[in-house]
Parts: structure tokens; C-alpha cells; sequence
């Protein structure tokens, strides 16, 4: 499978199909012709305020048209898009426009009634790279010598666009993505246009997408499963119905609006539309989509596949972001149980933790990548990179899993995530899926407390459903029918709801702290 460089992917798919819809955001419809015609101008006013071919840019916005327009003419002129969180924090921020050494932004005026402009009136006398601040927005606020309105400048149409910027798509960067930093400071993901384009494809292939389809966009775009779904959308020349931000009810509606016949979600997505009350009256019925991003219980997969017959993706940032898919000619079983197998094209090995070396047929081990999907490199940090690399040149994930003989893969969890409990390895994942089986309970995360006996306790932190009773106890002795007695947790915490990142990723170490504390306090 070969790769390709975005802009010319968008280049094509708009002289093939220019009258066919690209985007669409509440009242708001555009072509490909006119998305093309968009980011062309952006791209040549970000010449014109002196954006070079591989500087980064960076673009803080919800999901609105104007971020994907922004991706689009970043690839066209060349320079590497920096995706922001618009939640991040003005310390978050600084440091990661700063680290980026980001040249100009493209940034929504307000969002959720916070002032960005404010914001970033703040931080830009620390940044002197930060030469432009382009903004979205329709208010009237004074603009300084270094900010612009994006209406202004998509407005000039260039008589003669210029040419899309050359390189070589294996290795010309188009996007750094930050990490949500749950295991420790935020790190660069450098992706290439072949990382990203690459995988693009394949998940196509795999889903059968054709022009016909019509894709919910309400996985946050700054997340590389955004970014993913915007290049899938493009690479199958189909049409990307944008939520501003994902909320249950509202979608639903939206997907019915607009026949969306593919959904894209992690699995608290999903979990939330269904439970919705106007799910039951008139469920959706769409084609297929991914559910990625954390892992899938055998029992969602099931229950997602009644309305929506979705693969099961496995990947990470680091990956552009595709590893494995399940597909639909793979039996039942498989594709509830596991990840799917490698995309085309792609290579995977599991390596022993300590040794280093690969262990026998279906034993646990850290998966290891390798493929024209994984990453340049952490931006900026050649350590980080050379430590993440076998000496065969395969990525470390950082997830322990099983390589089934006939290629099938599991995920059993992250490496740093295994509760070391009195010399047993207990696997939080395992213990998840069955938690989320019981009827009184809408999800679960097991986490490690320190413990100077055992070295670690396991606390089930779980989330009843609604109107529920259920004790800590009926639980261990659910889960008492099902494992060994050293993987019953120790503990069981109930909350209201599960702290997430901006990625829809439970923050485990948050968990843990707020448990260790609470454990502390009872000593």
C-alpha cells in the first residue's frame, strides 16, 4: 500500500468530485470545490505573514469546519500543523506552543464563553516565534499588530495559487501531536504525510467506504483519532458531518438529520448514545465506523453491532494511529475478543519486558510495531525516540498483548498499568470487561494502590448504573465466580463518573491518587 501527501490526496478528490459535499456543520455546507478553494487562500496568507514551508502551525479550535480547512492548507504550504486542546490550561498551553516553537495559530475568538483572544494576549509576550494569530470568530475585538481575522484572509482569493509545497510524503512532517501526558509530561508525536495518509487507506479498505458515505465527526479533531477520521473521510471521498463537540442526544439527532451512515466513536461514545432514552425510541441505523481509543468489552462490541456493525481498532498516536482491525469476514468470536490483525503492510512482534528478546507462540509480551505508519519521532527528543526503538527498528507500544498463531491480537493492558499484588501480575483489563458484564454497573477501571505488605492492592473504581444498588462486596463475589482469588480486588470504589482526558481516556493515575489519599486518610 502505497503512501501519499495529504494536500495532493485533497487536491485530487476535489477535481474528481468538486460539487460533492466535504463538510457540513449545522446549517453550514461546503463542497470539496469550496474547501479547496478555502484552504488555498489560507495557505497563501500564511505565506504572506511569512510562514515558511516546515514551520509549525497551530490550530486551537472545537471541531469546526475552519480546523479541517486549517489541516488542509497547513499540508498544502507545507508546514507542520500543532493540534491544541482548546481545554488546556495557559501553563499547558505556553508549553507546548513554546516547545513547538510555533510560528502563528490558527485560534477560535471564544469557545464555551471563554475568551481566547484574552488568553492568548496573555501568553504571547512570552512566545516571540509566534509571529500571527489568525482568528475565528465573528466579535469585534481589537486586533494588535499580530493578529487577524480568518475571514479576512480566506476572503483574498489568489489570482495564481501557488503550487503544493514538495517532499517526500515518507518523510515530510505534517502534524505534532501532543500526548494527553497521563504517564508524564506531554510528549511530540511527529507524524509524517505517509504516517498519517497510510493508515488513512487502510482503514478505508477495511470499513468499505465509498464517496457514498456520510461520517459523524464528534471524536475531538485535536486527538490523532480526530485527525484520523478527517483522512479517512477524505481519503474515501466522502462527506464529514461535523459535532462541535460530542453530547449523546444532540448526535443522535444529527445522525438521523443527516443519514450518517458511519460512526466513529471510543467506547464511552458509544455507551452514551445508547443509553440515551431517544436511542430506545428510534435507534440509528448505520453501515459501520471504528469504536478505538480504549478498550472494547466483548459485551459492547455485541451490543454495538445490533445498529452499527463497527471494527474494533487498535493503535496509538505514535501509529497514525492504525495497528490492527477486525473486519467483517472475521468470525464472531474474533471480532469480539480481539483487536483484529495488523493492517497491510505493517509488522508486529511482542517482546519479553525484561529480556528484551521475543517469547515463544502466544506468550504475553510488549508489542512492538513496526510499518510505514509509525511516527518520524518525539519532537525534539532524540532520547525519548531512540528509547522507544527495538534494535530492529520496532516501536515499544507500551501495551502487553497476545500474537494468537493465525495473527489475531489481543490487548491486555498497558505495561505500566499491571497491578504488581503479592508476586501475582494482575491485568486491570481482564477484570474491566468482566465488571462491565454485571448488570448494576455502567463502567469500571481497576487501578494499583501502594501497599507496604503486598507492595500493590487492586481497587475496582466503578460507576453504577442508573438507579442501581449494588455493594462492593456482591461485586467481589461476582468476579470471585470468574478468576483466581488473587485477582479479586481488595478494594471497590464507586463514583458518579470517571475522570477522562480530553481524549475520552480514564486518567488512571488519577484515580489511584484519589483512593491512596482517601486510604491514607483512614490509617
Amino acid at each position: 500500500m502505497v503512501t501519499g501527501h495529504l494536500a495532493a490526496l485533497f487536491a485530487r478528490a476535489a477535481r474528481e468530485h468538486p460539487d460533492r459535499e466535504f463538510l457540513v456543520f449545522g446549517s453550514r455546507r461546503m463542497t470539496y470545490a469550496q474547501v479547496e478553494r478555502e484552504a488555498v487562500a489560507l495557505s497563501e496568507a500564511l505565506a504572506g505573514l511569512g510562514v515558511q514551508p516546515g514551520d509549525r502551525l497551530a490550530v486551537d479550535l472545537p471541531n469546526w469546519p475552519e480546523w479541517v480547512v486549517t489541516l488542509i492548507a497547513a499540508a498544502h504550504r507545507g508546514v507542520t500543523l500543532v493540534p491544541l486542546d482548546p481545554s488546556l490550561t495557559i501553563h499547558e498551553l505556553k508549553y507546548q506552543l513554546r516547545h513547538a516553537a510555533v510560528r502563528a495559530a490558527v485560534v477560535a475568538e471564544a469557545s464555551d464563553s471563554a475568551d481566547f483572544v484574552e488568553l492568548y494576549d496573555e501568553v504571547l509576550p512570552d512566545l516571540p516565534d509566534l509571529r500571527g494569530l489568525i482568528l475565528v470568530g465573528s466579535s469585534d475585538h481589537w486586533l494588535d499588530d499580530r493578529m487577524y481575522r480568518y475571514a479576512d484572509l480566506v476572503s483574498k482569493q489568489p489570482a495564481l495559487p501557488g503550487a503544493i509545497a514538495p517532499g517526500d510524503p515518507a518523510t515530510q512532517p505534517l502534524a505534532i501531536l501532543y500526548t494527553s501526558g497521563t504517564m508524564g509530561k506531554p510528549k511530540g508525536v511527529t507524524l509524517s504525510h505517509g504516517n498519517v495518509t497510510f493508515a488513512a487507506r487502510a482503514t478505508a479498505e477495511a470499513l468499505r467506504h465509498s464517496g457514498d458515505d456520510r461520517v459523524l465527526g464528534a471524536v475531538p479533531l485535536f486527538t490523532v483519532f480526530g485527525m484520523h477520521v478527517v483522512a479517512v473521510t477524505l481519503t474515501a471521498g466522502a462527506t464529514l458531518v461535523l459535532q462541535e463537540r460530542f453530547d449523546a442526544g444532540p448526535a443522535l439527532e444529527l445522525m438521523r438529520r443527516e443519514r450518517v451512515t458511519v460512526v466513529h466513536g471510543v467506547p464511552t461514545m458509544f455507551q452514551l448514545l445508547m443509553r440515551h432514552p431517544s436511542f430506545e425510541e428510534s435507534p440509528p441505523s448505520c453501515r459501520s465506523g471504528l469504536v478505538a481509543g480504549s478498550p472494547v468489552s466483548p459485551d459492547l462490541a455485541r451490543r454495538i453491532r445490533k445498529w452499527c456493525d463497527v471494527q474494533i481498532a487498535y493503535g496509538l498516536t505514535e501509529t497514525g494511529p492504525t495497528v490492527t482491525l477486525t473486519r467483517f469476514e472475521d468470525d464472531p468470536e474474533r471480532r469480539a475478543n480481539t483487536v483484529g490483525r495488523p493492517i497491510p503492510g505493517v509488522s508486529v512482534q511482542v517482546v519479553d519486558v525484561l529480556s528484551g528478546v521475543r517469547p515463544g507462540p502466544e506468550a504475553v509480551g510488549e508489542l512492538a510495531v513496526k510499518g510505514p505508519n509509525v511516527m518520524l519521532g518525539y519532537y525534539r527528543m532524540p532520547g525519548e525516540t531512540s528509547r522507544s526503538l527495538t534494535a530492529e527498528g520496532f516501536l515499544l507500544t507500551g501495551d502487553l498483548a497476545v500474537v494468537e498463531e493465525d495473527g489475531y491480537i489481543r490487548i491486555l493492558g498497558r505495561r505500566a498499568e499491571v497491578i504488581m499484588r503479592g508476586g501475582y501480575k494482575i491485568y486491570p483489563r481482564e477484570l474491566e470487561d468482566l465488571l462491565r458484564t454485571h448488570p448494576a454497573v455502567s463502567d469500571a477501571c481497576v487501578v494499583g494502590i501502594p501497599n507496604e505488605t503486598l507492595g500493590e492492592l487492586s481497587c475496582a473504581c466503578v460507576v453504577p448504573t442508573e438507579g442501581s444498588i449494588v455493594t462492593g462486596d456482591e461485586l467481589k463475589d461476582f468476579l470471585r465466580d470468574a478468576v483466581a482469588d488473587h485477582k479479586v480486588p481488595d478494594l471497590v470504589r464507586f463514583f458518579d463518573a470517571l475522570p477522562l482526558t480530553g481524549s475520552g481516556k480514564v486518567k488512571r493515575r488519577e484515580l489511584a491518587q484519589v483512593v491512596g489519599l482517601e486510604l491514607s486518610a483512614t490509617t
